[in-house]
């Protein structure tokens, strides 16, 4: 009669803290999630810009017209992508911005600017959606199904020139 008097405390505190911790693991996952969605749309607000500004060069006249024909091609095909070819779109973007070398003053520190804000984008989506897989690979999160029907992120692998 003893034991059992001191288990079923031990047993209610035990419960008590996978509940608290099932709690809190799910609030952060659910942040976690939304960062992952934040960092997406911060991403994508600066591959448009980017896409809009080698149009803009593209159509300013200062290149060669063969330079500014392949960048408003590959500019309007990042663009335009559907969601299955954007990475590889992107990255073709990114290659024909070093492929034409538009180092033309003033666009270059615009440019540079924005290939720069792209790459910081990236990384930092990837940082985030690494650190969610991370959590939603940890047993309680799946045995208790913490993520809900959230889909698992992924990364966002380009060639953006780091």
């Amino acid at each position: 009669m003893e034991l059992s008097g001191v288990l079923l405390p031990v047993g209610a505190a035990v419960l008590l803290i996978v509940i608290l911790y099932g709690s809190w693991t799910a609030g952060r996952l659910d942040r976690l999630h939304h960062r992952v969605a934040t960092a997406r749309a911060r991403l994508e607000t600066e591959l448009a810009r980017r896409s809009a500004l080698v149009a803009e060069l593209a159509g300013s006249g200062v290149l060669d017209p063969a330079s500014s024909l392949l960048l408003l091609d590959a500019a309007h095909r990042a663009r335009t992508a559907p969601e299955a070819e954007r990475e590889q779109r992107e990255s073709a973007l990114t290659r024909a911005i070093a492929a034409t070398g538009t180092d033309v003053q003033p666009w270059a520190g615009e440019l540079a600017a924005a290939v720069r804000r792209v790459q910081l984008a990236r990384r930092f989506h990837n940082d985030i959606v690494v650190s969610t897989r991370d959590l939603r690979t940890r047993r309680l999160v799946t045995w208790f199904r913490l993520a809900g029907h959230a889909p698992m992120p992924a990364t966002i692998e380009l060639e953006d020139g780091s």
